[in-house]
């Protein structure tokens, strides 16, 4: 146990590109991830060391005391990566640029995870109204840093109605990524609007142990080396044409969320190891 858990070579990022899932508790990962008899209040521990990021979602449901992340942070090893998902109450708030307090309580307390702090995701999720003006208000809140630290953030608008050319030139006006979702049922474009890239990928399937077939985890990283690149994958859907020339290297995020849960860990381990080949 001790040797899967400390004497292993923690997975890095391959030329800036980091695979992961989101959480690290989830009860049938203790049959095929976790080893057998893996204390809970280890997996953490566990996780962060065969995957390269981890996409935390209980920051979704309420913020954590500023220890809890002091915590989180220990113990993971350098060069891992937290992205977090703000409170939802924020997103939820009847008038987004008065959320400006409840912003900077989240960000106050979330900088304590240091050097291991990725990306902040905003999801707004189907069925919320955006009024557009209050949208570009409440974007002007997200601080660019906090505890000396630059601050990334994540917009995943799940509307379909509010995603359009005019979201995508919000998102770059204020240098914010957009989610590429790889799911039928939310908004799916992968037009960059950052210089890093965020992927959620949702097709993992029960039956197969890596969640993907051997053939799409292929594509799959072929596809982050171009955004790493600074290039758009040409086979992804899109609101606007593709930019002609590439832009500077960026950095990439995919995380296996959702659908076939259970599989997505292998389906993270072996993007980075296909990554890695």
């Amino acid at each position: 146990m001790a040797e899967d858990l400390f004497s292993a070579r923690p997975p890095r990022a391959v030329d800036g590109i980091r695979a992961g899932i989101g959480g690290w508790t989830f009860a049938p990962w203790r049959n095929n991830f976790y080893p057998a008899g893996l204390v809970q209040r280890r997996e953490l521990e566990y996780a962060s060391r065969h995957v390269s990021a981890i996409e935390i979602n209980g920051t979704y449901y309420g913020t954590q005391k500023p220890a809890t992340y002091a915590k989180w942070r220990d113990e993971t090893p350098e060069g891992f990566v937290f992205s977090a998902k703000a409170p939802k109450r924020i997103m939820g708030s009847r008038v987004l640029a008065k959320a400006g307090a409840q912003v900077e309580d989240f960000v106050g307390g979330i900088v304590e995870l240091g050097d291991r702090l990725g990306p902040l995701v905003w999801q707004f999720d189907r069925g919320t109204k955006i009024d557009a003006d209050d949208f570009a208000a409440f974007l002007d809140l997200l601080p660019k840093q906090a505890g000396g630290r630059a601050l990334r953030h994540v917009l995943d608008v799940r509307d379909p109605d509010f995603v359009d050319a005019r979201y995508l030139a919000l998102a770059r006006a204020h240098g914010m990524a957009t989610v590429f979702t790889d799911s039928p049922e939310h908004p799916s474009f992968a037009d960059v609007t950052a210089g890093f890239v965020y992927a959620r990928l949702m097709r993992a399937q029960s039956g197969i142990a890596t969640g993907y077939e051997a053939k799409a985890l292929a594509q799959w990283a072929a596809r982050a080396r171009t955004w790493a690149a600074g290039g758009d994958p040409a086979d992804l859907p899109r609101i606007e044409p593709a930019p002609a020339k590439p832009s500077a290297a960026r950095e990439v995020f995919i995380y296996f969320i959702s659908a076939a849960k259970e599989r997505n860990p292998a389906a993270a381990m072996t993007l980075l190891r296909e990554l890695g080949a």
